[in-house]
Protein backbone atom coordinates (compact mmCIF):
# COMPACT_ATOMS: atom_id res chain seq x y z
CA UNK A 1 0.00 0.00 0.00
CA UNK A 2 1.50 3.33 -1.46
CA UNK A 3 2.33 6.13 1.71
CA UNK A 4 1.69 9.94 1.22
CA UNK A 5 4.72 12.34 1.74
CA UNK A 6 4.71 15.71 2.77
CA UNK A 7 7.37 18.03 2.13
CA UNK A 8 6.92 21.73 3.93
CA UNK A 9 9.08 25.12 3.28
CA UNK A 10 8.56 28.52 4.54
CA UNK A 11 11.13 31.29 4.52
CA UNK A 12 11.43 32.87 7.89
CA UNK A 13 11.92 36.32 8.67
CA UNK A 14 14.68 36.09 10.50
CA UNK A 15 17.68 33.82 10.61
CA UNK A 16 17.17 30.89 12.45
CA UNK A 17 19.76 31.26 15.09
CA UNK A 18 18.23 35.02 15.73
CA UNK A 19 17.91 35.42 19.51
CA UNK A 20 14.84 37.51 18.52
CA UNK A 21 11.09 36.44 20.60
CA UNK A 22 9.14 35.17 17.30
CA UNK A 23 12.00 32.89 16.83
CA UNK A 24 12.61 31.67 20.35
CA UNK A 25 8.47 31.00 20.01
CA UNK A 26 8.61 29.47 17.17
CA UNK A 27 10.84 27.23 18.14
CA UNK A 28 9.41 26.48 21.34
CA UNK A 29 6.32 25.71 19.83
CA UNK A 30 7.70 23.67 17.36
CA UNK A 31 8.99 21.23 19.99
CA UNK A 32 4.98 20.98 21.01
CA UNK A 33 4.12 20.59 17.35
CA UNK A 34 6.46 17.80 16.40
CA UNK A 35 5.52 15.78 19.48
CA UNK A 36 2.00 15.67 19.00
CA UNK A 37 2.39 15.13 15.51
CA UNK A 38 4.56 12.34 16.11
CA UNK A 39 1.90 10.57 18.30
CA UNK A 40 -0.96 10.92 15.56
CA UNK A 41 -2.59 7.99 13.85
CA UNK A 42 -1.34 7.61 10.30
CA UNK A 43 2.12 8.77 11.26
CA UNK A 44 5.03 7.32 10.43
CA UNK A 45 8.24 9.18 10.09
CA UNK A 46 9.85 12.69 9.69
CA UNK A 47 13.28 13.31 8.22
CA UNK A 48 15.58 14.48 11.17
CA UNK A 49 18.55 15.10 11.01
CA UNK A 50 21.75 12.83 12.75
CA UNK A 51 23.23 16.01 15.05
CA UNK A 52 19.55 17.75 15.02
CA UNK A 53 21.70 20.97 15.74
CA UNK A 54 19.56 24.10 14.68
CA UNK A 55 20.70 26.19 11.04
CA UNK A 56 22.79 22.99 10.24
CA UNK A 57 20.12 22.45 7.95
CA UNK A 58 22.67 22.02 4.56
CA UNK A 59 25.22 20.32 6.09
CA UNK A 60 23.67 17.84 8.76
CA UNK A 61 23.83 14.14 7.92
CA UNK A 62 20.08 12.76 6.69
CA UNK A 63 20.63 9.98 6.49
CA UNK A 64 18.01 7.76 3.73
CA UNK A 65 16.03 11.14 3.62
CA UNK A 66 19.43 12.46 1.36
CA UNK A 67 20.86 16.04 0.86
CA UNK A 68 18.68 18.47 2.40
CA UNK A 69 17.45 21.00 -0.44
CA UNK A 70 15.68 24.17 -1.36
CA UNK A 71 13.03 25.39 -3.56
CA UNK A 72 15.05 27.56 -6.19
CA UNK A 73 13.40 30.54 -5.06
CA UNK A 74 14.81 30.51 -1.92
CA UNK A 75 17.72 33.16 -1.51
CA UNK A 76 18.48 33.75 2.25
CA UNK A 77 21.37 32.24 3.10
CA UNK A 78 23.08 28.59 3.48
CA UNK A 79 25.21 29.30 6.32
CA UNK A 80 24.33 28.78 10.06
CA UNK A 81 24.20 32.77 10.58
CA UNK A 82 22.22 33.13 8.05
CA UNK A 83 19.79 30.36 7.23
CA UNK A 84 16.35 31.77 7.68
CA UNK A 85 13.97 28.74 6.69
CA UNK A 86 12.53 25.93 8.19
CA UNK A 87 11.24 22.94 6.04
CA UNK A 88 9.98 19.56 7.31
CA UNK A 89 9.36 16.47 5.37
CA UNK A 90 7.68 13.72 6.74
CA UNK A 91 6.10 10.29 5.49
CA UNK A 92 1.96 9.17 6.45
CA UNK A 93 -0.08 6.13 6.12
CA UNK A 94 -3.19 8.54 3.86
CA UNK A 95 -4.31 11.54 3.20
CA UNK A 96 -6.59 11.96 6.14
CA UNK A 97 -4.11 11.27 8.23
CA UNK A 98 -1.81 13.84 7.58
CA UNK A 99 -4.60 16.61 6.99
CA UNK A 100 -6.07 15.66 10.26
CA UNK A 101 -2.88 16.45 12.03
CA UNK A 102 -1.90 19.27 9.79
CA UNK A 103 -5.59 20.62 10.76
CA UNK A 104 -6.24 20.36 14.31
CA UNK A 105 -4.27 21.10 17.74
CA UNK A 106 -1.14 22.12 18.06
CA UNK A 107 0.11 22.52 15.09
CA UNK A 108 -3.42 24.44 13.44
CA UNK A 109 -2.27 26.67 15.99
CA UNK A 110 0.79 27.44 14.48
CA UNK A 111 -0.14 27.90 11.76
CA UNK A 112 -2.37 30.35 13.21
CA UNK A 113 0.98 32.45 13.98
CA UNK A 114 2.56 31.49 10.67
CA UNK A 115 2.18 35.38 9.73
CA UNK A 116 4.44 36.27 12.47
CA UNK A 117 7.57 33.83 11.75
CA UNK A 118 6.83 33.71 7.61
CA UNK A 119 7.38 35.93 5.21
CA UNK A 120 4.46 36.26 2.95
CA UNK A 121 4.75 34.69 -0.64
CA UNK A 122 3.52 33.48 -3.77
CA UNK A 123 4.91 30.74 -3.77
CA UNK A 124 3.07 27.16 -2.09
CA UNK A 125 4.70 26.39 1.31
CA UNK A 126 3.80 22.21 0.83
CA UNK A 127 3.41 19.43 -1.50
CA UNK A 128 1.95 16.11 -1.20
CA UNK A 129 2.91 13.37 -3.18
CA UNK A 130 2.71 8.80 -3.00
CA UNK A 131 5.71 7.07 -2.61
CA UNK A 132 5.14 3.25 -2.54
CA UNK A 133 5.73 1.39 0.80
CA UNK A 134 9.23 0.57 1.92
CA UNK A 135 10.85 4.01 0.25
CA UNK A 136 11.79 7.00 1.70
CA UNK A 137 10.93 10.12 0.11
CA UNK A 138 13.99 12.43 0.16
CA UNK A 139 14.38 16.58 0.10
CA UNK A 140 15.09 16.76 -3.36
CA UNK A 141 11.90 15.03 -4.57
CA UNK A 142 10.29 17.74 -1.94
CA UNK A 143 11.95 20.37 -3.87
CA UNK A 144 10.94 19.02 -7.04
CA UNK A 145 7.50 18.37 -6.09
CA UNK A 146 7.35 21.86 -4.72
CA UNK A 147 8.78 23.58 -7.64
CA UNK A 148 5.79 21.56 -10.06
CA UNK A 149 3.31 22.62 -8.17
CA UNK A 150 4.52 26.43 -8.76
CA UNK A 151 5.21 26.18 -12.05
CA UNK A 152 2.45 23.66 -13.54
CA UNK A 153 0.18 23.42 -10.63
CA UNK A 154 -1.09 20.39 -9.21
CA UNK A 155 -0.63 16.84 -10.66
CA UNK A 156 -0.71 13.00 -9.60
CA UNK A 157 3.01 13.60 -8.26
CA UNK A 158 2.68 16.86 -6.97
CA UNK A 159 -0.61 17.87 -5.15
CA UNK A 160 -2.75 20.01 -1.72
CA UNK A 161 -4.74 18.76 0.16
CA UNK A 162 -7.14 20.41 -1.85
CA UNK A 163 -6.40 19.31 -5.35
Amino acid sequence: MPHLALYTFGVLKSPLVDPARLTREFYDMGEAVYRNISQHPGYIARAEAAGGDRGLLFEADWGAWGEFAVPAWYDKGRTVETTALAATLSLWTDLGSASDAVYTGPHREALSRRNDWFERTEHPNYVLWWVSEGVTPTWQDGVSGLEHLNDHGPAPHAFTFRH
